[in-house]
This record gives structure tokens, sequence and C-alpha cells, in this order.
């Protein structure tokens, strides 16, 4: 029987939200029969696997050394599959600003925005920031789940703003407010699931938004003509292809009241809790939670010709190991 590890915890500041998903999956694959593992990863990562000695890795893991391909480079290191994407498209992918760049590269529409490194003083966001207009949202670089994002409407505001997400990470993202509907459409190796819509009672989808509940309303399909709903599939996938994502992913397109539709992030490791679109999504389309988590396990790989050389030495390994025991 293959032995599969389920990574969760973390040391992000989404480690709250990955210990929630990597529970929920345990019990998911266990209920199917699986041999489960379930392991909370910590700074002493690579020593786990190696004594854990699992056949594949289920990624549970949400944020910085878990989205952003540095758990994958530990896996593909130590020839262990694993789900989701792999360390080029996890470390892009969470990049925000590298992610738009690709955007742009590919012509998929993406709000305008501009960046900063901080610390920044008071004269160079406001020569940075020019005519670019209110209001914004602000963002940190490369962190996960909308922590350290704010709105700002005005100068004293964005001062405020950029300061809370340099708290979060040395880079930041400005980007241009869009009015417009939120629509996260959900991607499952090959097969696009559909879109859900999200209607928060917040100012914006923020943190508290996401993970408390009763505070969002969700349609599924979203609310488009089946024309535009077809054409936002479109358009999710390919962001997905254009930053090489594989496994499952979630896809935040804003759609405007016009014709216009703009994709704000690819998520190469979408939450799997109770209040988490991807499972929502999934459900609509006719997968039950212990079904996706299989759909997701299923298309666990390595991602380089080195991971699965170091894949086959290790299975080399572990039966020159049963060997010597076997004669002892």
């Amino acid at each position: 029987m293959t032995r599969v590890g389920v990574l969760f915890g973390g040391i992000s500041a989404e480690r709250g939200v990955s210990m929630r998903s990597g529970e929920a999956v345990v019990q998911a694959l266990r209920s199917r029969g699986h041999d489960v593992v379930p392991i909370v990863v910590g700074r002493d990562i690579d020593q786990v696997l190696r004594v854990a000695r699992i056949d594949v890795a289920f990624l549970a893991l949400h944020g910085r050394f878990g989205e952003d391909g540095a758990i994958q480079g530990v896996l593909e290191w130590l020839g262990i599959p694993y789900t989701g994407s792999g360390v080029l498209a996890s470390a892009l992918s969470l990049d925000k600003l590298k992610a738009k760049e690709l955007f742009r590269l590919h012509n998929i529409p993406t709000p305008p925005y501009y960046d900063l490194t901080g610390p920044v003083s008071d004269a160079q966001i406001e020569e940075r920031h020019g005519s670019f207009g209110f209001p914004v949202m602000v963002k940190p670089r490369r962190e996960g789940s909308s922590i350290g994002v704010s709105r700002a409407t005005n100068p004293a505001e964005l001062r405020a703003a950029v300061d809370e997400a340099l708290r979060h990470d040395e880079g930041v993202l400005v980007e241009r407010y869009i009015r417009a509907r939120e629509v996260h459409v959900a991607i499952l190796g090959d097969r696009v699931l559909g879109a859900i819509e999200v209607v928060p009672k917040r100012p914006f989808y923020d943190y508290e938004a996401k993970y408390s509940k009763g505070l969002c309303e969700y349609y599924f399909p979203a609310r488009l003509a089946p024309t535009r709903y077809q054409g936002v599939l479109r358009l999710a996938e390919r962001a997905h292809h254009a930053l090489g994502c594989t496994g499952a992913t979630r896809v935040n397109v804003l759609v405007t009241e016009g014709e216009n539709e703009y994709v704000l992030e690819v998520n190469t490791l979408p939450g799997l809790t109770a209040t988490s679109l991807l499972p929502k999504i999934a459900a609509g389309a006719g997968l039950d939670f212990a079904s996706l988590c299989e759909e997701i396990l299923r298309g666990a790989r390595l991602h380089s010709r080195a991971g699965e050389d170091r894949s086959v030495a290790r299975e080399a390994d572990a039966a020159a190991v049963s060997r010597d025991l076997g004669d002892a």
C-alpha cells in the first residue's frame, strides 16, 4: 500500500489555515482506506521526511515555505512525488509581481500596478504613486490569504497600507482597485471544474471574510451569462498555464459590469477547510471532499529528471536496507 504523508502546518503566517486543511485531508484520505501519515511541518522537515519514509506527499501547506517552491525543492531532492505545482510554478505564483509580469507577457489582463521595496519614505511613495490615483489595493508581494492586504483611498491611508504590507514582506504591490464581481475558478489537472462568485459582507474579501463562517455569500455557478461564464473559465485556464501550474489551482478573476475581466492571482495550493472555495466548486461539479482529495493525490509526481533519479535511488536504498535487516 502506498504510504501517504500529508504535510501541513508550516512556518508561514497561514499556519493556522494549513492545520485545518491538513486535518481535513487526513480524515478524508483515511476514510478511503489510504495509509496516511500526518506530518506537521517545521524547520526540520528534511530530517522528518527521511524518518517518515513516505511514498508520496500530499501538500496541505499555504504561504511561504509551503507554497513558494521551498518544500517542493526539498521533495524533489529527496525523490518524493508530491501534489500541486513544481518548484518554479509555485515560486512564480506566490510572487505577485512576477506572476503579473507573466500575465502581461501572455496578454492576460490584470489590474494596473507598481511595486515598492522597503524601507520607503513618504517622498518616495509620493513620487512612485504619482498620478496613479485612488482607490488602490496594497499587498505584500509574497503572501497569501489576503494577509497584510489593505485598501487605500488617500495618501495617508496609502502610507499606512504600505507600512502594514512591509510588516509581512520587504516587497509591496500597489494595484488599481477594480470595482467588480469576485469570481474564483477551480482547475484540477486538465479539467476546469467551474467558477464560484464570492460576495463578502466586508469591504473586500480579506482574511476574516475568507475563514469566518457567515461573512460571505457564495453563488455556484457564478451569476454570469453562459458565454461570459465560459470566457472566464478559459481566461483562468490561460493564467494557470502561463505560470506552468499543475495539479489543483484556484484562479481569482475580477469580472466588471462592462466587458472586462482581470486575473488577480493563481493559488497553487488552495485551502481545503470548511469555508474554502475549491471544495465548494468541486462539490458543485459532483466531487465530494474525499473524492477531491483522492483526485489531487492521483496527480502527485516529481517535476524534474533529477528528482526521478533520486526516487529510484531511494527505493534501491530502501530495498538494500530491507535485505540487510533480513540477513541480520
